[in-house]
């Protein structure tokens, strides 16, 4: 009897350890990860919503986000092990600039860039909506060129509310080419804007005249910024690699510079 009594007492204690062990295993997964593992550094990307650039005299002009911007550091944020979201204002799927599909533009890459977006297709066809984006929830902000910003971005309200809040809490702020005209948006009641003194380049008026868009172009990036208060840099020639770092914010040149752009996000969010 005795012994009887002892395997039992041997079973039950066996059996205890074995459900505290799958207690401990249902927390680990429903978690995704263990105690000891930091969470992953989450980034939002913003895409313009424009498909169309009203030039001066009150034309067209076919736009939206360039591709080679988008997918350069997409792919390389995703490759980092970041998690990486898509917001877009009212949450309008996005253009991709057919320029930037353009094998005059994208050269061999273009069938790469295409399948990029076709494999992506679910994210950019419904993004996130950029007026209810809570920064507290992201490492980072990006923000993608095109002549896409320079219609709607830059004078978009929500998109302001974004980078006031995250700068207030010093999160990673970075721009690729056209998309520094988003930085516009964020200017107080008082009509304070919030990076003037700023250390920045954008794509450079020069490289806008040479694209041929400048003559007809409402206002030219490059010069604005400055105008605003910008401390405005650029690279030594036209269309190459071309990055500048002030404190938070990261910016590119052109889309040469958005792998350069993307792998110092990276290393300042690993820091």
């Amino acid at each position: 009897m005795n012994t009887m009594k002892a395997s039992i007492s041997k079973f039950l204690a066996g059996l205890l350890v074995l459900i505290a062990t799958l207690a401990t295993n249902t927390c680990t997964y429903a978690n995704g990860n263990n105690s000891n593992t930091p969470p992953r550094k989450k980034i939002l990307i913003v895409l313009s919503a424009a498909s169309e650039w009203t030039r001066a005299d009150g034309s067209k002009y076919p736009s939206g986000y360039w591709t080679e911007e988008f997918v350069d550091v997409h792919e390389k944020f995703v490759a980092a092990g970041f998690d990486v979201d898509i917001a877009t204002p009212g949450g309008k799927k996005p253009t991709a600039d057919p320029h930037s599909l353009d094998p005059k533009f994208a050269g061999a890459r273009v069938d790469a860039f295409k399948k990029y977006l076709q494999d992506l297709s679910g994210e950019i066809s419904h993004p996130l909506v950029l007026g209810k984006i809570n920064m507290a929830k992201y490492d980072a902000v990006v923000i993608p060129g095109g002549h896409g910003p320079v219609e709607d971005l830059y004078k978009d309200k929500d998109m302001g509310h974004v980078l006031f809040e995250a700068e207030k809490t010093n999160k990673i702020i970075g721009v690729i080419c056209h998309g520094q005209a988003a930085l516009l948006s964020a200017v107080d009641e008082k009509g304070n804007w919030l990076f003037k003194g700023t250390t920045l380049t954008s794509f450079s008026d020069e490289e806008e005249i040479e694209f041929g868009t400048a003559s007809n172009a409402p206002w030219l990036l490059a010069s604005r910024l400055r105008q605003c208060g910008a401390n405005y840099q650029r690279g030594e020639k036209n269309w190459e690699a071309f990055v500048v770092t002030d404190g938070n914010v990261i910016s590119g040149q052109n889309p040469a510079s958005s792998i350069p752009m993307a792998e110092a996000i990276i290393v300042a969010l690993n820091k």
